[in-house]
């Protein structure tokens, strides 16, 4: 699933094409009307975590989530699309170019008020992608989120104290915070926890600017510390990647068991 850095990158792709063009065309073969006037204003294009909203001058915003299957790209007008047409969500033309959504699960148009109100998007916290992300507002807010007996991983995936944050990069700041994602909540003291989200802001900020997420300093590329990696030797000590099924959605999770400790038990 795209996380915060790979959609801030999609809204700023989507800015270079769209913000401020004149509509040309608007489809979306699965909603309904009323659909953005042609020759309305295109603009701001914004990113919030791991959603993009697309507004246009006559108040409507059209909002869009990938999850695991979906994508946004742009082309020049009459240029090969390199999916199939019917695989479209939404479409948005201005002139000589186009913007193209592929089988994104979510795909809506929001008036002002619904977007007030969108049950999923008003609870988002804190955009951990941004640089100047409130960190101190995350941990009050997983204060108020935290369930008993839930792990640190779903603590993090939580979209509600923090957006942004996915499975790679919880992984990797986890890593680098020194915890096990296994750890009980209740277990992990609010330093820790704060540790933590900052390596994961940090990780979301720097990887905006990348074509492929990195979380190791010097490295090429799309060298991750642990994600992925399961019983491959640790870049910093050596030992052995482990994996599990981790957290109400049984991720894949890694973790290195040397430099990671789990929280509540004896180092």
């Amino acid at each position: 699933m795209p996380e915060g850095d790979t959609i801030h990158r999609t809204a700023a792709t989507l800015r270079q094409v769209l913000d401020g063009r004149e509509l040309v065309r608007f489809a979306a073969a699965r909603l309904s009307a009323p659909f953005p006037r042609t020759g309305t204003a295109i603009g701001p294009v914004e990113a919030r975590g791991k959603h993009l909203l697309l507004h246009f001058g006559d108040g409507l915003v059209l909002h869009t989530h990938m999850a695991l299957s979906g994508t946004w790209h742009t082309y020049r007008t009459g240029q090969p699309w390199r999916r199939a047409v019917s695989s479209a969500r939404a479409v948005v033309e201005v002139p000589g170019a186009v913007a193209v959504c592929f089988r994104a699960p979510v795909v809506e148009l929001l008036d002002a008020g619904a977007l007030r109100r969108h049950p999923v998007l008003r609870r988002l916290g804190p955009d951990l992608t941004l640089p100047d992300a409130d960190l101190d507002a995350v941990l009050v807010r997983q204060r108020g989120a935290a369930v008993e007996g839930q792990v640190l991983a779903d603590l993090l995936l939580d979209q509600r104290p923090a957006s942004g944050i996915g499975n790679v990069i919880m992984q990797e700041a986890c890593f680098l915070a020194g915890v096990d994602p296994r750890s009980a909540v209740e277990n992990v003291d609010a330093p820790l926890r704060r540790a933590v989200v900052a390596r994961a802001h940090r990780l979301l900020v720097d990887n905006v600017a990348l074509a492929r997420r990195t979380s190791v300093p010097g490295a090429r590329q799309g060298t991750l510390w642990v994600y992925g990696r399961a019983g491959e030797r640790c870049r910093r000590c050596g030992t052995t990647i482990e994996s599990a099924l981790v957290g109400d959605g049984a991720r894949p999770t890694y973790w290195c068991p040397a430099c990671q400790r789990r929280a509540g038990r004896p180092a």
